[in-house]
């Protein structure tokens, strides 16, 4: 189980699992902590996913987007 309040800045966790359900594919939860303290957190079916939500969101937030 992710425990995102021991997850250090810059770090991140992620966690593979089952959604219940026939013929529903795995998922990955998972957190990064940015270097600033704000969590980003999803769902996603790939962890290479949730990485690019990640780096999309790091950009928005370096260009003053809101996110």
């Amino acid at each position: 189980m992710l425990n995102p309040q021991s997850l250090p800045n810059g770090g991140e966790q992620y966690e593979k699992y089952k959604p219940a359900g026939r013929g529903i594919a795995p998922r990955y939860a998972y957190d990064y902590r940015h270097t600033d303290g704000e969590l980003f957190s999803c769902v996603k079916r790939t962890l290479d996913e949730c990485r690019a939500a990640r780096d999309e969101w790091i950009a928005k937030k370096g260009s003053g987007g809101d996110v």
